[in-house]
């Protein structure tokens, strides 16, 4: 893969780096080399998708020490999920939704959750693609893969059967009626919906959405104190 030099250029009254693409380049492979993610290429340049073209010049955010180390982390706990998903062979285009929820207990983990679900009777166990720890029986912000997602299975999440067998089910473990969702927790989470909508080739872009919007008056999932106008404004969501 051919990478040139950074330039820097004077945008908004400050020196930001600039990066001319040349053939080879992926917002990915250049997210990496500055130590920003896809989506803080995209949002900064003002894209729409992941398409750039050769000549093409980009603006590279400027991060600080603390938010690159930050960032460092959280591509280290993304890191996994990527690798395995390359593994496997995607169902083009079958992946329309990802589903946020939350577990509504501060216990558990990907491997308890899929024993409990077994015991209520669900054939496939964990009814989640994804699950997200708080640092009590998994490690906080540590992204866990389901079987359901190295399968390329449905879910079992949600009430309805449109979403549960077109929707990715990401599960963070805590009770956020009763607390915010921790730092570290949402680092991973957006940086995991993040890549699962711009990166990792599903063959469609997911739109975004959580459980207690697709089973209305069902649930409070994912709870009082999620992030919900954030991230409608994150995903552009009316």
């Amino acid at each position: 893969m051919l990478l040139n030099s950074p330039l820097l250029a004077r945008v908004r009254g400050r020196t930001e780096r600039t990066h001319r693409v040349v053939t080879g380049d992926t917002l990915d492979a250049i997210g990496r080399r500055y130590g920003v993610t896809v989506n803080a290429l995209r949002v900064r340049n003002h894209l729409p998708d992941t398409v750039i073209r050769v000549g093409q010049t980009l603006i590279i955010p400027t991060t600080s020490v603390h938010s690159t180390a930050k960032a460092d982390s959280v591509s280290t706990l993304l890191a996994p999920a990527i690798a395995a998903t390359r593994r496997l062979s995607i169902q083009s285009r079958r992946w329309k939704f990802i589903v946020a929820h939350h577990s509504g207990i501060e216990d558990g983990n990907a491997r308890t959750y899929d024993r409990e679900h077994r015991r209520r009777g669900y054939e496939n166990g964990l009814a989640y693609h994804f699950v997200i720890g708080n640092g009590r029986d998994s490690g906080e912000g540590e992204i866990e893969i389901g079987p359901r997602w190295t399968r390329q299975i449905q879910g079992g999440h949600v009430r309805s059967e449109e979403y549960n067998e077109h929707g990715i089910g990401i599960c963070l473990v805590g009770n956020f009626e009763k607390r915010s969702v921790s730092a570290k927790q949402m680092a991973s989470f957006t940086a995991l919906v993040d890549w699962l909508r711009t990166d990792a080739r599903l063959g469609l872009t997911p739109s975004f959405t959580v459980h207690r919007w697709v089973d209305r008056n069902h649930t409070v999932c994912p709870g009082k104190h999620f992030p919900y106008s954030a991230l409608k404004e994150r995903y552009a969501l009316a």
